[in-house]
């Protein structure tokens, strides 16, 4: 078991863009890798350079032809009509830009070796995977590749027949539930805004028993994912003590970002990650959903922290305030951001109340859960948990 949490990154991410005007034109992994750096929370050895995936290594869950298709999007830097009808390449908000073979490649490379590093133990995190909407054949969601299935599938061909997926992006994590819908070995559990892209994880549909979708209501407070932590979350680990966890975490479920409307501050995705942290034995942190540069930065840096056990100070030192000043946004938000922008990584917490409804897809999550996969002798398994901390800004 590593003795402390690798970051998987890449320069591949620097200078990359969809476009002016897709929401990812954002600098996100590269800005959270040098935010971390000059908060001084990353050791030379804790920091591996990500891989890039082979088209073998991709081809274990996606399609040959469309492999083909986005390398040759990549190379000719334009896409035939029929791949962009059978591919959504250049299509549905998935454009072809520079790196649009290498760079999703390199967060599946990423996540893949993560899964390999954590083969007996450990934590790790990959700030640049966590594309949940790509399909088997196709983009979705400007999700080209699936990282987080390619991880998961590492984690089944190591032997390890018991998986949670935890996913806490805005939205729903489509092409991870469908991946797994026969496949008892792996639980999916997303959190997600209800009535939102892709359309898809009502509460009602189960996978065959193995997935529970949360569909939240707009406004979703810390308060409300506190309650869902403790009365459906791990009430699942303590069920499933899976031998491994894996966390979609999502930063477009901060309120400030622009392809949401729920309302959690930071605060609460760092509480899922210290609440999950002691519960597995294996933990893989991806990143997601995220389209405010500031936002999504300071909540995966402070992640970082977080598994680090690192606090976080009130005000950062002037290296790392550097880099949120250095950053702009084309968006009305970004002409005059607060100042706690560039000054801080906590969040204030928000509280509120915790509205009924949320209550019922809590209790709705645990019912008819199914039994746990007898797990091989010797292979570890999660630890029943204890009471989970408050969600509470550091």
């Amino acid at each position: 078991m590593a003795a402390r949490p690798i970051l998987i990154g890449s320069e591949i991410y620097r200078g990359s863009t969809y476009g002016p005007k897709h929401p990812l034109a954002i600098p996100r992994v590269s800005t959270t890798l040098d935010l971390i750096r000059a908060m001084g929370w990353v050791a030379p050895e804790q920091y591996v350079d990500s891989p890039r995936a082979t088209p073998e290594q991709l081809t274990r869950f996606h399609t040959p032809d469309y492999i083909a298709a986005l390398m040759r999007a990549e190379a000719e830097q334009r896409v035939a009509e029929a791949d962009r009808v059978r591919h959504h390449i250049g299509a549905h908000g998935n454009p072809v830009y520079r790196e649009v073979f290498r760079r999703p490649a390199t967060g599946a490379g990423g996540a893949m070796l993560a899964a390999r590093l954590t083969a007996t133990g450990g934590i790790v995190h990959v700030p640049g995977g966590g594309t949940h909407h790509g399909m088997p054949d196709r983009a979705s969601g400007f999700c080209y590749l699936n990282d987080a299935v390619l991880g998961l599938m590492a984690w089944l061909e190591q032997g390890l027949n018991n998986i949670v997926y935890l996913d806490i992006d805005a939205h729903h994590g489509d092409g991870v539930e469908l991946a797994f819908h026969d496949d008892p070995r792996v639980f999916t559990l997303s959190i997600h805004e209800a009535n939102r892209w892709p359309h898809t994880g009502r509460a009602e549909d189960r996978a065959g028993g193995h997935a529970r979708n949360i569909p939240v209501p707009q406004g979703f407070n810390d308060s409300e994912m506190d309650w869902l932590l403790r009365h459906a979350v791990l009430p699942v680990i303590r069920h499933l003590r899976p031998q491994a966890i894996m966390l979609q975490c999502g930063a477009d479920a901060v309120e400030e970002d622009p392809l949401s409307r729920l309302a959690l501050s930071n605060c609460a995705h760092r509480a899922v990650v210290a609440t999950i942290m002691p519960l597995a034995p294996r933990l893989i942190v991806l990143g997601g959903g995220g389209y405010n540069p500031w936002s999504v930065a300071r909540c995966w840096a402070g992640v970082w922290a977080t598994l680090n056990r690192l606090p976080i100070p009130p005000r950062i030192p002037a290296a790392a305030e550097a880099v949120l000043r250095a950053l702009a946004w084309s968006r009305a938000a970004g002409r005059n951001p607060p100042e706690h922008w560039f000054t801080s990584i906590a969040d204030a917490p928000r509280p509120g109340s915790v509205r009924a409804e949320v209550r019922e897809l809590a209790a709705l999550t645990l019912r008819d859960l199914p039994d746990p996969p007898a797990v091989a002798e010797g292979q570890p398994r999660a630890r029943a948990p204890g009471r989970a901390p408050p969600v509470t800004s550091q």
